[in-house]
């Protein structure tokens, strides 16, 4: 068998155009200003994260790759799978390490990235295709909010959403993605999903506010992509990076301060906005999660959990999910 490289592109060549005006003129029309953290990852953004995932006080990416390290057999053993599905972009170093294990373990058929960026869904697959010349990569251009049954329901199917990024949802989104994601499983697919736990605000604040600058300049960055996308006029150095510990609802929210009062105007959507001095602007939320919690909302969005996995320190978990059938409501006589 020769290994290939096909892509599927479900998007509209002006998606992340509209898709931006209708985020920006949203949030910052509302009463609490906030955007979705989705627009961090520009050119400049994406390689601002990469510099934050080795910094020392960085530790969800150190915690995650270790504990797929020491765990990606037995994850690979426990799903069956023999395609892995990655929720967001490929070729990084844990899509190899379940590649490697499902590869071992004599079932790897086919990878399927699912990513809005054909850019760089292209140059992943292309890059596996170097290292696994035998493997069916599939790139699929689509947006998983919107998309997800549009992922090939073909063979034993890993759907990997790692990262943690399941914890930028709010509750109610998250819980209707998970649904989501239920409804296109079949019984032998499972759901790989990494997150991020609880722990002391000691560790989880210099985690997204470090000592470097490195986070802060990611946070801000955000406003040079609306400034370039949309015509608009802020002026970064107008806000501060703040990172805030909600022990009620337990995540991590990033905001942008402003230090003094201001007026932004946003030219391509004819949006005018007012700052005041000590106003935030919320770019994201990082929900942590417990054990307990975790297993009742994924319960009862339908899922059986099979697998939990920790690094040494408990502070990161990948967890393993099967989709029960859900009860069929009998016809009307």
């Amino acid at each position: 068998m020769t290994g290939r490289f096909t892509m599927d592109v479900h998007l509209d060549p002006d998606f992340a155009r509209l898709a931006l005006r209708r985020d920006v003129a949203e949030g910052l029309s509302s009463p609490a200003k906030s955007l979705p953290p989705k627009w961090f990852y520009d050119e400049v953004g994406s390689h601002l994260f990469e510099e934050i995932t080795r910094l020392p006080e960085y530790y969800p990416t150190r915690a995650e790759t270790s504990i797929l390290a020491a765990h990606a057999r037995d994850i690979a053993r426990e799903s069956g799978a023999d395609t892995l599905v990655e929720l967001g972009s490929g070729s990084s170093t844990k899509t190899t390490l379940l590649l490697d294990a499902l590869l071992s373990a004599g079932r790897l058929r086919r990878y399927v990235a699912f990513d809005v960026s054909a850019t760089a869904l292209d140059a992943a697959g292309r890059g596996l295709l170097e290292r696994y010349e035998d493997l069916d990569v599939h790139g699929l251009v689509a947006d998983f909010d919107h998309h997800l049954d549009l992922i090939p329901r073909t063979g034993s199917r890993m759907i990997a959403f790692l990262g943690g990024t399941i914890g930028n949802f709010e509750p109610r989104s998250r819980r209707e993605f998970v649904r989501d994601l239920h409804a296109t499983m079949r019984p032998q697919d499972t759901l790989l999903l990494g997150v991020d736990l609880v722990k002391s605000p000691d560790v989880l604040l210099p985690a997204y506010d470090d000592s470097q600058g490195v986070t802060a300049a990611f946070n801000r960055n955000v406003l040079t992509v609306i400034n370039r996308e949309l015509r608009a006029d802020f002026v970064a150095d107008d806000f501060e990076h703040v990172a805030v510990w909600d022990p009620d609802q337990e995540w991590i929210e990033m905001r942008l301060r402003a230090l003094r009062s201001s007026v932004v105007t946003v030219s391509a959507i004819g949006l005018t906005v007012l700052f005041d001095a000590g106003e935030d602007l919320r770019t994201e939320i990082s929900a942590k999660f417990r054990r307990d919690s975790l297993e009742a909302e994924m319960t009862d969005a339908g899922m059986r959990q099979c697998g939990w996995w920790t690094d040494d320190q408990e502070r990161f978990a990948v967890t393993l999910w099967r989709a029960e059938p859900r009860a069929r409501v009998p016809a009307a006589t």
